[in-house]
Formats: structure tokens, sequence, C-alpha cells
């Protein structure tokens, strides 16, 4: 008798599964019996989520607005009367997976990638391979501007100014590619031991890393991870804005604490463990009562009469009429979230040219983004009145040209100061005042954008806003003064 049939035995006796609870596949009891003990926090986790309650036969009798599954048949493999285990998720595409392992009696993948949850999820992982998150990656190793500025600032120099040392990869991979994720590859093989047996498993490099645009090895982009942590996979989780807040922080995309300061922040932080995060659809005012990231940015939200407000996502940027998060300004949303692709009029990789012309044929046009806006402002209607979004979306505007009119003074500064000789401009990340200019528009700009946008006046004004775009200008000012004088 196969191993896995004595271990289904044994695992019904001692762990005193009922007969009408979901069928666990007999690999996954194989899984289970020796992670119980090895990884009992993934498993405890893994109990605990809707895959270990849920078959997929089951999702296909809920409406289309209640499915979190948007196939019409499990992905080959695996059957659809069991419920989602180690094993239907660990075992799939194993030919496309370079880090598939034999690991006793079966085959594994040490990960589970979004090419692997497309099983299921085919809609999600589609879109998501379109977004800006899915490309995070490349949009930053892609694009030899962002690289320089990578590679300036977390590189080692001696005092007289000589590089001593780039980080290498794994390096990199505790500081931007962190959140935009790494290139996740096997090198060779090495013997673990086990109180199971011993195995040959594939080494990995950049591993671990959960970035939003890794680099899979099975060739695919993206974690869901990312959003979704493993092994619960949690809804709740990817709908509360902590796991935004993971990257989202100041000083260059001050989202979450921008956020906290606001006052749906305030009210998520008062009133947010009354919420219900796993209801699909979401309903505004019965399962919760103030935004949250994803109300905003990918959740199906549904009125309580059933009436849908915004359809969910997973490509984040198709809400968004205006990119906030800007080098060197704001501008129109990207067509494509393979934003390393974009070329300006003046050649740099850039969405806008330095004096703010807009690279229009990388970015949505006007129609778009007002459709766009006026999807956002039903959005806020929810809650507030037409009138009231109106108000706010023209505030933001306001607050979107005068940061960026600074910005644009500020730069006009930076090229006087290259053209006078009192920095080179070759790496316009490696010099005193380069680096003022850059967080001018990195870090202040950005912080005013982002609180007029989501209501933290504090960091508008003192925290990394209009009190340091001022004193950034006059500061740029007095150096070209003092260097030409």
């Amino acid at each position: 008798m196969k191993r896995a049939a004595l271990l289904l035995t044994a695992l019904v006796a001692g762990f005193g599964f009922a007969q009408n609870e979901p069928t666990i596949s007999e690999e996954t009891e194989t899984c289970l019996m020796c992670h119980e003990s090895a990884t009992p926090g993934i498993v405890a986790d893994w109990r605990t989520s809707r895959h270990a309650r849920t078959t997929f036969a089951q999702s296909l009798k809920k409406d289309a607005l209640e499915r979190r599954t948007t196939a019409e048949a499990p992905p080959d493999g695996v059957a659809g009367d069991v419920v989602v285990g180690c094993y239907e998720c660990h075992a799939l595409n194993a030919d496309a997976h370079a880090d598939n392992f034999a690991h006793f009696d079966f085959n594994i993948n040490v990960i589970v990638t979004p090419n692997d949850c497309a099983g299921c999820h085919p809609t999600e992982a589609e879109e998501y391979s379109h977004s800006k998150k899915g490309n995070a990656h490349d949009n930053l190793t892609k694009n030899p501007l962002y690289m320089s500025l990578v590679n300036s600032i977390s590189s080692v120099k001696s005092y007289d100014g000589a590089i001593a040392r780039i980080p290498s990869g794994d390096i990199r991979g505790e500081t931007c590619l962190a959140c935009h994720g790494t290139v996740v590859e096997v090198a060779g093989t090495e013997t673990v031991e086990s109180d199971f047996g011993d195995f040959e498993a594939p080494v990995l490099t950049n591993w671990p890393n959960h970035g939003v645009g890794r680099i899979n090895p099975d060739g695919s982009k993206g974690a869901c991870s990312a959003c979704h942590p493993r092994h619960s996979f949690s809804i709740e989780i990817a709908r509360k804005p902590y796991t935004c807040g993971q990257c989202h922080l100041d000083p260059d995309v001050p989202a979450f604490p921008v956020y906290k300061e606001s006052k749906h922040g305030n009210i998520f932080s008062s009133k947010g463990d009354d919420w219900n995060y796993s209801n699909v659809p979401w309903v505004v005012g019965e399962d919760f009562t103030a935004p949250t990231c994803a109300t905003c940015h990918h959740s199906t939200i549904v009125s309580p009469d059933g009436e849908v407000i915004a359809e969910r996502s997973h490509d984040f940027g198709t809400k968004i009429w205006t990119r906030l998060f800007s080098l060197v300004y704001s501008h129109p949303h990207p067509k494509d979230g393979r934003t390393h692709l974009i070329r300006n009029a003046d050649g740099q990789p850039l969405p806008t040219t330095f004096d703010m012309r807009p690279a229009s044929d990388y970015l949505i046009d006007e129609e778009t983004q007002r459709a766009r806006r006026d999807n956002m402002r039903d959005l806020c209607a929810s809650c507030h009145s037409s009138r009231y979004a109106e108000n706010h979306f023209a505030k933001l505007d306001r607050a979107i040209e005068q940061a960026d009119s600074t910005v644009l003074a500020t730069t006009k500064l930076m090229t006087a100061i290259w053209g006078a000789g009192v920095e080179d401009g070759d790496n316009p990340f490696d010099e005193t005042l380069e680096l003022t200019w850059v967080r001018q528009w990195l870090f202040y700009a950005n912080s005013v954008k982002y609180a007029s946008a989501m209501g933290g006046p504090d960091y508008a004004t003192f925290k990394n806003g209009w009190y340091e775009l001022t004193h950034t200008l006059e500061k740029m000012k007095t150096a070209l003064e003092s260097a030409t004088e």
C-alpha cells in the first residue's frame, strides 16, 4: 500500500476529521503528516484558510460576484472535489519549474508562482501580469536612470569618493528589491537532513523574497504572497492597510503613514476591529464604514442593495487617473505597467521631460483620465456627496500643480548648477546638491501630493511637506548664487 494511504488512515484517526468536512487529497494528507511537526506554523496557517475548507466544485456554485475563482475547471492534475492543499499548489506545472525536485513520493516546486495560482485564478493572474507591480523588478532594473539612483545610494564609498564596493544582488534584495522583487534562480542542489529522511533540494539565489515583481524559477513575474501571505492567503490581510504599508512608506511613497493620519485611517484604527474583511463582494456601509487601500484600488465594492460601485481588479493602476508618485513630476497614468519602456521627448527613460512635457504616447489620454476620475468620484459618493468628492479632487489638482511647479523651479536651478560646472551631471545622484534636488521630488513633493489625496495634513506641511520644499528651493538658490559669484 502506498505510504499516502497509510498516512491518511493515521491522520483521520489522529486528528478526528469529521466525515462531513471537505475532502483532503491523499497527497496533501501525506504532506501534512510530516509538516505538522516539521513546520507546524505553516500547517496551522493553512488550516485557517479558505483553501483548506473549500473545493473547486463548491466555488462554481457561487454567484459570479461571490466567486473567488475565475476558472471554469480546476487545473490539470487537481481534483475538483478536494480542498486546495499543499500538493494542489506545490505540484502544478512541474515541467516549467526549475525549482522542482523529488520530495519523497512526489515532485514538488519550492515556490508557488502566479502561473500556478492562475490555474484557479486566471483573470487575477492575467490582470496582475499587466500591472506596474507585476513588472516592478523590470521597471527598476531595466531603467538605467533608476538603477543609477539605486547603485549610487546603496554603494559603499571611500572618503575620496571612489566606489569601494557595489552591493551584490543579495544586498539589494534587502533594499529596493525587497519590495520590487529579486530574480530567483536555481544554483545547484544540496542535501537536506530531516527527521523523515534526507533529500536533495534546489539551492535558490536571492531567496527568500516576496517582492511584487519577483522573477520566479518558472519564468513568471510577481508574488501573490506579497499581498496574500502564504499559507492562509487571507483576503482579510490583503484588504487591511498594513499589507500595503509594508512597502508604501515615507519618505518616498508615504501612502500608509498619510492614511494613518487621515480621517479614514482614524476611523479604521478606532472601528476597524468590527468590520467584515472577508465578504465578497464587499458591502459599503455593512462590511466597512471607511475605505482602506483595497476599497479604492482593487476590491469589488457594492451598495447594500447589491449595486456594483467598483469592480475588482488586480491591475491596481486601472482605477488611477494621475500618478502621484513620480520621477520627476506627476503625470497621467501610464498605459502599460511596463514603465521601463517609456521614453520622453528628450530620450530619457522618464514619463516627462525636465521642463514638464509629458511622454503622451505612453500615458492615458484625457478621456480615460476623466472616466477613471468619475469612477473614483462615484466610489467616494457611496459615503460623501458628489460635490464633496469633486471639491476634494479639485483641491488635489491644485496641490499637484503647486508641488510640481516648485520642483520645476528646483530643477531649473539644478540644470544651472550643472551648466556652471558646480556638479558634473554625469550621474545625477552622487553629489550633494544633486541629492538635495532628488529629495525635492522623491520625498517632499510626493509627500504633499499623497497628503492632499488622502487627507494627511501634517505630511503636506512640516513632515516632509511644504516646509521642506521651500527650504530646499532656497538652499539650491543660495548654492547656485554662491558658486557663480
